[in-house]
């Protein structure tokens, strides 16, 4: 069908091309995706491959010194003025070497058991008189078993990757030697400073990426397989395999218990996230239009009274209003006054009335950095295209949807998602605001905190790993925190990639 074609259908029989289309279009590229797997598994195959042939080829063709690096790390570029360079390849192995015999083994052997004598049980017993003698020697410890056990394996990744690197530069400075070009170590530090400059500015924020947050998340994971409660007395913990998940998702007690309330936060959670997101934009968006408008006088005036509630520090507002709608708050007084409370009670132990406050608070808080924002980007607009849409008889809410708001969705896209995923995550409104109530009514002793109809996953996690008095459930909370990466690394990925920010990114270039 042509575009023609198209254009001289009406709405509805457009709905049905569009819906013909989108099936046979999916059905094509379901047959596509399994027609390609072939040569995909192949690719993949050729990629698996590579490293083994290279060190294969070294092997051969190499000589006894470039076979010596498959022991000795930097052994041939050492020997072959390249000393910066394979000392560095060499200290590392020495340090790792040293690594795993002081700290990784021992931790690696346990790592099945995840030890067996607590620090606690462990006394040194006066074989003469067959009684405690007081003194103390140090047992096992899961948690440290199993967090060195993860750097362990994460630098045995680094120690492989590194002594294939090399064998494969060990074996391409002799093919250099071969043809006549020798290296000199000089040319190490001058590639350093210029060809791999970008390399030597990203390593150590790489480093910390890796430090502080891949293994974070990895040991996160890990520790929702365990029976890890944070207790002092639970020094060592076992491994329990999907129990948390099972629990998790199959429930307890009568009404659903634990996975119903996981459902409800999760759904609350989402919700949340959208309205104080899109709140917070398009009011601050509008906020902007009006003090840039032609004609509003005192525009920085306005501009200086809303920053001031960035001013002043988020944690010291929402304490203020926490205390303005406790129980002998004034703002409680109001309710009552109304009808919408009961007497001597807070608006927080009402469902429907705790969540539209803390949607009215947030955005309070939020909207002037939405408006500070606008406010740049507004000006960048071109007023070309706001005289030639006025020419052609354009509206204001006409020249808003097609001109102002497409601009501002494509520069701030990235910006909105990163406010959508923080939203998620916004402990504080939530926790400082009203705690999570009104409360669910799940007992704290089972373990699970004592989640509330305002809580979000994060301030429910926060309530079970700790102000779950003797009974916290740091397993369980884990558990909870994978699954809220997962919903954000999926949300994250699918409306960033869709977005037009990444899509027509040479649009406004």
């Amino acid at each position: 069908m042509t575009t023609i074609q198209y254009l001289s259908l009406t709405k509805s029989q457009r709905f049905v091309v569009n819906v013909g289309n989108f099936f046979k279009n999916l059905g094509k590229g379901f047959v596509n995706f399994f027609r390609g797997l072939p040569l995909k598994f192949m690719k993949l195959g050729y990629k698996i491959a590579a490293p083994f042939v290279t060190l294969i080829d070294a092997w051969k063709k190499g000589s006894w010194m470039v076979r010596m690096n498959f022991g000795i790390f930097g052994f041939y570029q050492i020997t072959h003025k390249e000393i910066a360079r394979g000392v560095l390849y060499l200290l590392y192995e020495i340090v790792f070497i040293w690594f795993l015999a002081k700290l990784g083994v021992p931790y690696l052997a346990k790592l099945g058991t995840l030890g067996t004598f607590s620090t606690s049980s462990m006394y040194l017993v006066d074989p003469t008189y067959g009684v405690a003698d007081g003194a103390f020697k140090s047992g096992d410890t899961s948690f440290t078993i199993l967090l060195y056990s993860l750097v362990t394996l994460f630098l045995l990744g680094i120690f492989v990757v590194l002594w294939f690197f090399s064998i494969r530069d060990a074996k391409s400075l002799q093919d250099n030697i071969a043809v006549g070009r020798i290296s000199k170590n000089s040319q190490f530090f001058k590639d350093l400073m210029d060809s791999k400059y970008h390399t030597v500015l990203l390593a150590v924020p790489l480093v910390g990426l890796v430090t502080f947050t891949v293994i974070p998340i990895v040991f996160m994971v890990i520790t929702g397989f365990t029976n890890y409660n944070g207790s002092s007395r639970n020094i060592l913990y076992d491994w329990v395999g999907f129990d948390n998940y099972r629990i998790l998702f199959s429930g307890f007690g009568s009404g659903g218990g634990i996975v119903s309330i996981f459902f409800r936060i999760l759904g609350w959670t989402l919700l949340w996230a959208m309205i104080a997101t899109f709140t917070n934009y398009f009011l601050g968006m509008v906020i902007a239009l009006l003090i840039n408008k032609k004609g509003i006088k005192l525009k920085k005036l306005w501009r200086t009274v809303l920053i001031f509630t960035i001013a002043v520090p988020q944690f010291v507002s929402l304490m203020l209003i926490n205390r303005m709608l406790s129980n002998t708050g004034f703002l409680s007084r109001i309710f009552e006054t109304f009808g919408w409370i009961a007497a001597n009670h807070s608006p927080f132990e009402y469902k429907t009335l705790s969540r539209i406050i803390i949607i009215i608070v947030n955005m309070w808080v939020g909207v002037p950095y939405t408006m500070l924002i606008c406010s740049g980007l507004l000006m960048n607009i071109p007023e070309d295209l706001y005289e030639s849409a006025r020419i052609d008889g354009a509206s204001p809410f006409k020249m808003y949807t097609a001109i102002t708001l497409p601009y501002m969705l494509f520069i701030t896209g990235p910006y909105l998602l990163s406010q959508f995923v923080g939203n998620i995550n916004n402990f504080n409104i939530i926790y400082l605001l009203s705690a999570g109530r009104p409360s669910y009514g799940l007992s704290s002793t089972l373990g699970y905190g004592d989640p509330g109809q305002t809580d979000l996953l994060i301030t429910w996690i926060y309530k079970m790993s700790m102000e779950s008095g003797a009974e916290k459930n740091y397993a369980m909370a884990c558990v909870l925190g994978v699954l809220v990466f997962l919903v954000i690394a999926i949300l994250s990925l699918i409306f960033y990639g869709r977005s037009n920010a990444v899509k027509n990114e040479e649009d406004f270039q």
